[in-house]
C-alpha cells in the first residue's frame, strides 16, 4: 500500500510534491482520490486530516481541498416519483 487510510494511493501527497502543478491538475487528482476512498468513509474528516497534514498556503491542492471541504453536504434527492405530491388514491 502506497498511502494510508486518508490517502490510499498517495495521490494528495504526490500533488504537493509536484513543482508548478496547476489547479486544474489538482482537481483531476482530487477526483481520482475521491473515487479511491470507500463510499462509507467520512470524507469531511479525511479532507481535514489531509489539509492539516499537507496544507500549504497558496498551493493549488490546498485550494481544491478547501473547496471540497466547503461543498460537502448531505445528499439530496432531486426528483423521481417519490418527490412528487400524490393523493391518497395514488397510494392505493
Amino acid at each position: 500500500m502506497k498511502g494510508d487510510e486518508f490517502d490510499p494511493k498517495g495521490l494528495i501527497l504526490e500533488a504537493y510534491r509536484i513543482d508548478g502543478i496547476t489547479k486544474s491538475e489538482c482537481r483531476t487528482i482530487f477526483l481520482d482520490w475521491a473515487l479511491s476512498i470507500p463510499i462509507e468513509a467520512d470524507q469531511k474528516s479525511m479532507l481535514q486530516v489531509l489539509l492539516d497534514r499537507h496544507g500549504a498556503d497558496g498551493h493549488p491542492m490546498s485550494e481544491v481541498l478547501n473547496e471540497g471541504l466547503a461543498s460537502i453536504s448531505a445528499p439530496k434527492r432531486r426528483g423521481g416519483w417519490r418527490s412528487r405530491n400524490r393523493t391518497q388514491t395514488d397510494l392505493n
